[in-house]
């Protein structure tokens, strides 16, 4: 079984507790305006763009219509070919097998305190993450996921039993907005929060929050009124997110960062709300 990597980040300590190893899925099905990591969302077409836009030679255009093989000695990491693609992609995917996986972890293990699955959107990959989850367990560290919501999780047992926690984004509740910013429904994400709080799965709650109006207030209290019996017995968070402009695709970037006063109202909304633990960041 494989998947497709866009990278590995080897030490975070943003994606969930403790330092972790992070897996940057390649693909998603939402296409949210305000992505700062654009590159992780669509497929390579073999088109050879970025390939012509390197001047490092670390892409070498071995096959027409294929992707191009990546020279990662050659790579500066200048991002042109990132910039160049016209289908938010990245000509430095691999596809890792769960021995890929393991063997890039082996030498970096003791160091981190578990794994966390993001994207793209990893749940994509729910089969792959089934598999790996359980043999990363065994070295005692903790497995977490990252995900829009978009997965019926519930039709993912054995995953939820192997996966020790779930951070949750949900980008708007009014669905229209939801819709405008991310071109999906979001019935299933909050089919999705409910689930996971039920289950005690859920760990964080998270909302990018921008200067332009997608309705950061209804979020929030829908978000409450609908979990609000798990938030104490399960201790959920809710992260605040504050729209940065860095990675975002450059027509989208007006959607603003917020102001302090705004975040700092939001804030005080969740912590009225229910939520005991809110943070910033």
């Amino acid at each position: 079984m494989t998947a497709l990597i866009n990278r590995i980040i080897d030490y975070s300590a943003i994606n969930g507790p403790g330092t972790r190893m992070v897996l940057v899925f390649q693909g998603c099905n939402f296409r949210c305006k305000s992505c700062h990591v654009p590159d992780t969302l669509g497929n390579c077409n073999g088109c050879g763009i970025c390939a012509y836009s390197c001047h490092d030679n670390a892409l070498k255009l071995d096959i027409p219509g294929k992707a191009p093989s990546w020279l990662e000695e050659n790579c500066t990491k200048c991002g042109a070919c990132i910039n160049a693609c016209r289908k938010d992609s990245s000509p430095k995917i691999k596809r890792m097998s769960i021995k890929d996986i393991l063997d890039h972890a082996a030498g970096r293990v003791k160091n981190i305190q578990g794994i966390t699955c993001s994207g793209g959107e990893c749940t994509l990959y729910a089969e792959f993450m089934t598999e790996l989850f359980p043999i990363i367990r065994r070295s005692k560290r903790s497995c977490l996921i990252e995900t829009n919501g978009s997965t019926n999780l519930e039709k993912h047992s054995d995953l939820m039993e192997s996966c020790d926690g779930v951070m949750l984004d949900i980008k708007a509740a009014n669905p229209i907005k939801h819709e405008e910013l991310t071109g999906r429904s979001n019935t299933q994400v909050f089919k999705t929060l409910e689930f996971l709080a039920r289950t005690g799965k859920l760990i964080e709650v998270r909302t990018l929050i921008t200067q332009a109006d997608y309705g950061a207030e209804e979020t929030i209290l829908k978000t409450a009124s609908l979990i609000r019996p798990y938030i104490s017995k399960y201790d959920i968070a809710y992260r605040l997110i504050p729209f940065r402009v860095f990675g975002v695709r450059r027509e989208y970037r007006r959607l603003g960062t917020p102001s302090r006063e705004k975040l700092e109202g939001l804030r005080l909304l969740a912590l009225s709300s229910g939520f005991t633990r809110v943070f910033i960041s």
